[in-house]
């Protein structure tokens, strides 16, 4: 598969898994941290949590994924484009913590901080994982199945 079409579909896998993730923070706190809130303020929309919803998987299916694939050479971690995406999603969770926290304080914030963190790895390693699967050309002839090997 093609580079881009790559990176999109890690990005649309790991959206999909951070999201839940995300979704179930909400409900366990009963929506007091108000993420896709945060994310509508964060771009000028305050109170349209839709709208934030919808950039923030935007965002993750589209942006990010292709922002990894024009820098992963840069990014480090190694040739694994998982530790690397790993790498990208816990710069972009800096900057989330950052600006959408917004008045929390105490257990709350710390509950935020630590599932937030959580949440932006998976979405990482799965944008890396996918990526780097679908890229890559499968495994080297050597590690293939050979039924007639008896030693396999």
């Amino acid at each position: 598969m093609n580079r881009p079409l790559s990176a999109i579909a890690g990005g649309a896998t790991g959206i999909a898994v951070m999201s839940l993730l995300l979704l179930f923070l909400e409900v366990e706190t009963r929506s007091n941290l108000a993420i896709f809130e945060a994310v509508a303020r964060f771009a000028g929309m305050p109170g349209n949590v839709t709208f934030g919803f919808v950039l923030f998987v935007l965002a993750g299916v589209f942006a990010w994924p292709l922002a990894f694939m024009a820098l992963e050479e840069y990014i480090p971690g190694g040739p694994d484009p998982a530790t690397r995406g790993m790498v990208l999603a816990a710069v972009l969770w800096v900057v989330f913590v950052l600006t959408g926290r917004g008045d929390l304080s105490g257990g709350l914030l710390a509950i935020y901080v630590i599932f937030t963190l959580l949440a932006h790895l998976c979405y990482g390693f799965l944008l890396g994982a996918v990526y780097g699967r679908l890229t890559s050309e499968g495994p080297v002839e050597s590690e293939r199945y050979d039924p007639s090997d008896v030693s396999q």
